[in-house]
């Protein structure tokens, strides 16, 4: 499984040279613990990886006994894992460090030693009761992973020639023509397997969508077990969130109703449940703001929000699940684009998580004006381009998941806010093409955004 990230952890590697640990964040099963051996094999003379799923107490212990005696816990590790370490030529991998606080707060002293390089994995690496007690190693910097995007979904399936042909495209603004039906074909593929390693090996291995759809599963009750585990007084909160995420998403309104969940459900009840979610990267949060001007976050709504899953291939298992798995029946229906029941959902879902993965936060604009049809509007993602200027520094997107759809909302948004937006943006299953100011790209080019 090629993964983007080894660039990163290689820059990482030959520019920073030990003066920095390296922290990988990411949901639970998305690759982290793989990757960064892969790199530490590939990369170094040596390495130590030290479980804290699986270590023994007395490991972990070595963290307070040895901490201000680093040659005597150094050459524990040694022994323990019978693995010769090389000054600058070795790496200590921490995986789930969240499990061992102690040893994340002990990056501190361990860079400062200088002897080698320091990796960690964590997964809900912010939830509260993961950093209580601990200070924060500034010698630490965390870099977020995510679900495979659909590049990396190619290369699996043994495909590097399609996406550099759709960026040059993207880039000239040309149609893909007779390559574009090959092109979405495999991005529904993409879609319904989604990017969790797990399933696409599956997928690759099988190209059998129940299996793949079994493994989803056992990633979904993975989630659960880890919020009735770790998110305390808030888990009915937050397992009744979460479990509400499809049917809050098949609605044409996709704002998260909180009356569903309990009658006089309030922001400020469930907000710590958004949140935890967030933090342990099962979710993508869409926030409302206010105006679609340069400060997106200034105007943010915290009141008003969209709940995406992090990865669609896993909303679909979450969503269709009266029989505890998904029929291979309706996956190919998916997967030839004859099922219409719930399409848009899937749509939005997966342009919000492309468009995390490549870098940008998510905003949302809508203004119900009962007085005014010329306000009102329903902007399904506004993000910002790479260059701040005095005007025209946001680009509203459209996500269309049907051929028959209206561009009215887009259309609003450009009268009333000219000043503030550029390229305004319909993402469709269809080519590319240009009608007066705005642009219709195919769903498969969202990631290159």
């Amino acid at each position: 499984m090629k993964r983007k990230i080894y660039s990163q952890l290689l820059d990482w590697k030959n520019t920073r040279k030990g003066e920095v640990a390296l922290l990988i964040e990411g949901a639970r099963r998305i690759g982290k613990s793989y990757i960064v051996e892969e790199f530490a094999k590939n990369e170094y003379t040596s390495y130590i990886l030290i479980d804290f799923n699986q270590v023994s107490n007395r490991v972990k212990k070595w963290f307070d006994d040895y901490i201000e005696d680093l040659d005597t816990y150094f050459e524990l590790l040694e022994q323990h894992y019978h693995v010769k370490l090389v000054p600058r030529q070795s790496v200590i991998i921490f995986d789930e460090v969240q499990l061992c606080p102690r040893a994340r707060a002990a990056i501190k002293y361990l860079v400062a030693d200088g002897r080698y390089d320091y990796l960690e994995t964590g997964s809900l690496i912010s939830i509260k009761r993961n950093v209580k007690n601990i200070v924060i190693p500034s010698e630490e910097r965390a870099i977020e992973m995510y679900p495979m995007d659909f590049e990396e979904f190619l290369w699996a399936m043994g495909n590097e020639t399609l996406m550099p042909f759709i960026e040059k495209h993207f880039t000239t603004g040309a149609p893909l023509k007779d390559i574009h039906r090959e092109a979405m074909d495999m991005f529904r593929r993409y879609m319904i397997v989604g990017g969790m390693p797990q399933a696409v090996e599956k997928y690759v291995q099988t190209h059998d969508l129940e299996q793949v759809d079994a493994v989803k599963r056992d990633i979904l009750s993975i989630y659960r077990n880890d919020i009735r585990k770790y998110a305390g007084r808030l888990a009915m909160k937050v397992e009744s969130v979460f479990d509400e995420i499809p049917s809050q998403l098949q609605r044409n309104e996709r704002k998260f109703r909180l009356a569903d969940l309990k009658k006089d459900a309030r922001m400020r009840d469930y907000e710590t449940a958004f949140m935890w979610l967030s933090d342990a990267k099962i979710v993508n949060c869409c926030y409302n703001t206010t105006a679609p001007n340069i400060g997106l976050k200034l105007n943010m709504e915290r009141t008003t929000l969209k709940c995406y899953m992090a990865d669609t291939g896993l909303l679909i298992s979450h969503a269709f699940d009266e029989k505890r798995i998904v029929s291979d029946e309706l996956y190919r229906k998916l997967l030839m684009d004859k099922l219409e029941v719930n399409a848009g959902m899937l749509i939005e879902n997966i342009v919000a998580q492309m468009l995390v993965a490549a870098g940008h936060k998510l905003y949302f604009y809508s203004n119900t004006d009962k007085e005014d049809a010329n306000n009102r509007m329903e902007i399904d993602f506004l993000i910002r381009k790479d260059t701040v200027t005095s005007r025209h520094n946001i680009i509203p997107i459209e996500a269309k998941s049907s051929s028959g759809y209206t561009i009215t909302s887009l259309q609003k948004c450009v009268r009333k806010f000219g000043g503030f937006v550029i390229s305004p943006t319909v993402v469709h299953a269809s080519d590319s093409r240009i009608d007066g100011d705005i642009r219709y790209l195919p769903l498969y080019m969202v990631p290159l955004f």
